[in-house]
């Protein structure tokens, strides 16, 4: 903050200078003027923040300085200071605006009191306008919200046109009849790793982007939305792809922008956020920088979005076997895969996404290991999110199902005969001989049929078959699929063994406990 001492006598004008310690006030002392006129020559570029003058000097007085001052710097606090002790003075002074009226014989105390209150006044001031400021701001904020969401009607006439004079007002051309297009872009940007500074690089964006362009800018969380004012050679695409990129060398990360359509006035922002929100969603399917329109999401028509009964019978047997690296290659190979389908979109893949999870709780339930879906679902949700990769959030999700699994069967005696009869319901499909599921649980097939029977009360073959005959009964009923395919499903080739097995246990043929009630099953 700059102090300014204006006196026509040297004595008093040194004196000032060097009686009183203005830096340790905080102020910085300007060289002093020797008159009114060398005063107003040198404020226009000194811009004194406090004028110290004497009233009485040779040629303009200390009331007109105040008067010109005042109107070119409005806020500069100006002090009287006087060798007369006249109240005509002291009246001129106060209906100018002057911050204290004080004789030259006051003690140094006096002026420096004067000076500090000159000061606390500009502090005030200045806290006064960023208040303000921020309560301007922050109405801003919220009228374009509102605009952006589509509520128009909520927005009055006084607030709509905020943002049309202030973009107005701006640099660039507009059209005759005063109107202007706009559009709305939201950005992202990434590369500075620590999460924790990802406030400041989007805050470093926001700083850059309107310093360049034309435009207003709302901070959203990770984003930065920003309401550009159409310029030619400044906003279109390939200007603003220019500047992007421009923004991404300067700061050294990359940036991802969502360009909306070019609407005709604040009323039809919602219309070019909604798009420009559409196409931000597809960040990481379309790219992870650049500039990106509708035109980038043409082909973008509908991936996947259920996990394939292949799939899902590689899951099952990763899940069992518990091979924690197998199954993060698989995850990363599966879910990659569909990430990079060109035909993609955030809500099919999301939708595969979970199929796959909940095939990994379908398979959690169908071994009985107790845990509920509703307990276990919820620390297994995947959220669809870009601020990682979504083959780590299904990891995520599939470990804890493996977890749930083994732990729970670790806790039971023979849990090698636990894994054997989960192995089994799993692989009906497949041949199943005794030395295969033994080798699976590390045990001697002696040992292993041995404990099998004393702990299921069945032979291995029995419980083979009879699992076999359950599955077979709950396709029967529970779909349409011809029988021939059934007994392929349940590890019979020769579809009339299959049908004599199944009369043996069931007392009816398959078509007969196809057309039989539900309640008969058993």
């Amino acid at each position: 903050m700059k102090i300014m001492i204006v006196d026509d006598e040297v004595i008093i004008r040194n004196g000032l200078c060097t009686v009183i310690d203005w830096k340790e006030l905080g102020l910085d002392l300007i060289p002093p003027a020797a008159s009114a006129e060398e005063a107003l020559e040198r404020i226009p570029d000194e811009k004194p923040n406090i004028l110290l003058t004497d009233i009485r000097m040779t040629g303009m007085d200390g009331i007109e300085l105040m008067k010109e001052v005042k109107r070119m710097l409005p806020d500069t606090e100006v002090i009287i200071l006087s060798g007369f002790d006249d109240f005509a003075y002291v009246q001129q002074a106060l209906r100018g605006g002057v911050t204290d009226y004080l004789l030259k014989t006051s003690r140094p105390e006096e002026i420096i009191k004067a000076a500090l209150k000159a000061k606390q006044n500009i502090l005030d001031k200045r806290e006064l306008l960023k208040q303000e400021l921020r309560q301007r701001n922050e109405l801003n904020r919220q009228t374009l919200m509102k605009l952006l969401n589509g509520g128009k009607e909520d927005a009055s006439a006084d607030e709509l046109n905020t943002i049309n004079e202030w973009l107005r007002k701006q640099d660039g051309q507009s059209n005759d009849d005063g109107e202007f297009s706009m559009r709305v872009v939201i950005v992202s940007a990434s590369g500075w790793g620590d999460k924790r500074f990802e406030g400041l690089l989007i805050g470093a964006v926001d700083n850059i982007m309107s310093e360049l362009l034309t435009c207003m800018t709302l901070p959203d969380k990770e984003r930065l939305i920003v309401v550009l004012r159409e310029e030619a050679g400044a906003s279109d695409e390939a200007s603003l792809a220019r500047e992007m990129k421009r923004i991404g060398q300067i700061l050294k990360c990359e940036t991802f922008a969502a360009l909306g359509r070019s609407v005709g006035g604040c009323e039809q922002l919602s219309a070019s956020f909604a798009e420009a929100d559409r196409i931000y969603s597809f960040k990481g399917l379309i790219g992870s920088s650049g500039l990106f329109s509708s035109e980038h999401l043409k082909s973008r028509t509908g991936g996947r979005t259920l996990c394939s009964e292949q799939e899902e019978a590689e899951l099952s047997a990763l899940l069992m076997s518990n091979d924690a690296t197998g199954l993060r290659h698989w995850t990363n190979q599966t879910v990659r895969a569909q990430v990079e389908d060109p035909a993609a979109t955030p809500s099919t893949l999301q939708a595969y996404l979970h199929s796959v999870v909940i095939a990994g709780h379908r398979w959690l339930e169908r071994t009985r290991t107790g845990e509920s879906a509703g307990e276990l679902g919820a620390q297994s949700a995947v959220v669809y999110d870009w601020g990682g990769r979504p083959e780590d959030e299904v990891f995520r999700s599939l470990s804890a199902i493996m977890a749930a699994y083994h732990q729970s069967v670790d806790r039971s005696r023979f849990a090698y005969i636990r894994k054997a009869t989960d192995y089994i319901r799993e692989h009906l499909d497949q041949p199943l001989s005794l030395q295969q599921v033994a080798g699976f649980v590390h045990s001697n097939p002696n040992h292993f049929s041995e404990v099998f029977k004393r702990e299921t009360g069945m032979t291995y073959l029995e419980f083979v078959t009879q699992e076999r005959m359950r599955k077979a009964a709950e396709l029967l009923h529970g779909t349409p699929i011809k029988v021939a395919d059934i007994a392929n499903r349940v590890g019979y080739a020769d579809i009339k063994y299959f049908t004599q097995q199944f009369k043996k246990h069931t007392g009816k043929t398959p078509s007969e406990y196809r057309q039989s009630p539900k309640e008969a099953e058993r």
